[in-house]
């Protein structure tokens, strides 16, 4: 069971405490391959035959230099942990490029303290991302070079040593800080099943042991190929057998470091994706009055796309999908229907400008304005993929946010003893704001909808939109493509949504069809909605009641 919030404890200190726990926590494999290393390697002979003096590698030898290298090691590893969390974020934002951030600067000091009027919200954290990436890729190379020298023995032969040694651990960390960023490894994926952190950790155990010896593996053979540059590297070579033994001892040391990385990785991402609970202890007097002002507190008062606004999402949905707390969902329907508000609201806030942003796009590349009040086309520029990627990017909140408001709609059917959702209009709003989103991503994806007039109408059985397939070739590639995955999943995810409130109101909703305007009224904002005109959503909803929407 997570740990409950303490009423006590700000919810800006979940992620601060989770921080911590990693920082503690990668710090115990690390140490363990550190040891186990220092302890295989210091039972082989030296290769060198002028060798006299043992090795110095032994870890528990009482030397001053066996507890150098520990803490140079010991301090690659925190420099590296610290960059990853400095870095990592839930929210997929795209870095600036190199030239957005060149000119940034140069408004920036030609003009200090005077506030650029292009800059938005969404460059700032572009720009913060970019400038967080550089430094992880910087803080890789450092801890990559001290890291390898310091479980290599480069410490302990001389500058020279040193250098040679050290120089492949810079390669070595270069080379992973850019796998790191091309695969965007920093984006934090939560799990689809919340396990144990035990469980979670150990699942991963194998994929960052058979990563680590591939990425080892090209590691090596970069960083000798530009070792053969340096000066005097020819000079520093001594017999046969010395040169295989280091060379065994570095393609051994470059792994059990990239293990130590992987292992923190994997540790960072499972202990910050697991659930919070935002919620005092049940049977507390807070859990009695307002259980849940901690959670709502953490949706609308954190940072937009932060961490703990996300895992406060997640708690959120798993409150209302399961019946584990169930305690916690009933305190939504309490009587004023101010907290159900509350919690439908910041559950459509993502979805409404998703709907927003696509339909400015979609409306912007239609040549006659009015056509979309009749007719949603799919674009025909393919420039605009770039606008949708970044919204489509963020499936994760918006998957949660549908499931939220959609469990929630379905459980007031039964839960719901004042009829908050209804007298709140919060039905007719989780409604329309899904349908809007799902006519505009549909829209994307090719999918052309027509406005039936009002003799078309066959009834409830007989009623069909007319949709067309892609007649087009940009919509044919366009369907092959990753951003058009990503808009099916969401579709997808926001099809099932609906069909789980009509599941749950189908009866009423039956009855309310048989009665003109009926229908719209209850389940259908009476404004304007976010993305195509009042009359398609009711249609769109007709053809979900009759279980036809695909």
């Amino acid at each position: 069971m997570p740990p409950p919030a303490s009423p006590s404890m700000p919810p800006e200190m979940v992620v601060h405490n989770s921080f911590l726990g990693f920082l503690v926590w990668q710090s115990i494999p690390s140490i363990v391959i550190f040891f186990l290393f220092k302890t295989l390697s210091s039972a082989v002979p030296s290769a060198s035959p002028s060798a006299t003096k043992p090795p110095l590698t032994f870890p528990f030898a009482p030397s001053i230099f066996a507890l150098f290298t520990f803490l140079t090691f010991h301090l690659s590893q925190v420099l590296f942990s610290f960059s990853l969390s400095l870095v990592s974020s839930p929210h997929p934002h795209r870095p600036a490029s190199l030239l957005q951030l060149v000119l940034g600067l140069v408004r920036f000091l030609s003009i200090p303290g005077v506030p650029d009027s292009s800059e938005t919200p969404d460059s700032r954290a572009r720009a913060k991302l970019s400038v967080g990436l550089l430094m992880f890729l910087g803080a890789a190379a450092v801890s990559g070079f001290v890291a390898v020298a310091s479980v290599c023995g480069g410490f302990g032969d001389g500058l020279s040593a040193i250098g040679r040694v050290g120089f492949r651990g810079l390669v070595m960390g270069l080379l992973y800080g850019l796998y790191y960023v091309y695969n965007r490894r920093w984006v934090l994926e939560f799990p689809i099943i919340q396990r144990p952190p035990f469980f979670s950790f150990k699942m991963g155990l194998p994929s960052a042991i058979t990563r680590s010896l591939k990425l080892s593996f090209v590691a090596y053979l970069f960083s000798a190929a530009l070792l053969v540059f340096l000066p005097h590297h020819n000079q520093n070579q001594a017999t046969t057998g010395k040169f295989i033994a280091e060379q065994i001892r570095l393609y051994t040391g470059s792994f059990l470091v990239l293990l130590c990385w992987e292992l923190s990785h994997h540790l960072h991402r499972v202990l910050h994706t697991k659930r919070f609970v935002f919620a005092p202890p049940k049977g507390s007097a807070a859990a009695e009055t307002n259980p849940s002002e901690i959670l709502l507190a953490a949706l609308e008062e954190s940072s937009p796309s932060s961490l703990l606004q996300y895992l406060a999402y997640l708690d959120l949905c798993m409150v209302c999908e399961n019946n584990v707390d169930a305690w916690r969902r009933a305190a939504f329907f309490e009587e004023t229907g101010e907290t159900y508000r509350r919690v439908i609201s910041v559950c459509l806030r993502p979805l409404e400008q998703l709907a927003s942003k696509m339909g400015e796009v979609l409306e912007s590349s239609v040549e006659n304005g009015s056509r979309i009040s009749s007719q949603l086309l799919p674009p025909t520029d393919q420039r605009l993929d770039s606008k949708y990627s970044e919204p489509l990017d963020n499936f994760q909140l918006y998957a949660w946010c549908a499931w939220t408001a959609a469990s929630l709609t379905a459980c007031s059917h039964k839960e719901d003893r004042y009829g908050v959702a209804q007298i709140t209009g919060s039905n007719a709003a989780v409604m329309s704001t899904l349908i809007s989103c799902l006519l505009a991503v549909e829209t994307y994806m090719g999918k052309k909808t027509t406005l039936l007039s009002a003799n078309q109408f066959m009834g409830l059985t007989g009623f069909k939109l007319r949709n067309s397939s892609m007649a087009n070739t940009s919509m044919s590639k366009k369907r092959a493509s990753p951003l058009h995955s990503k808009a099916y999943a969401v579709a997808d995810v926001l099809r099932n949504s609906i069909y789980q409130i009509v599941s749950a109101f189908h009866d009423q909703m039956a009855a309310s069809s048989a009665k003109k305007g009926i229908l719209e009224k209850d389940w259908i904002v009476r404004g304007k909605p976010p993305f195509g005109p009042r009359e398609l959503l009711v249609q769109k909803l007709l053809q979900f009641l009759d279980f036809r929407a695909s």
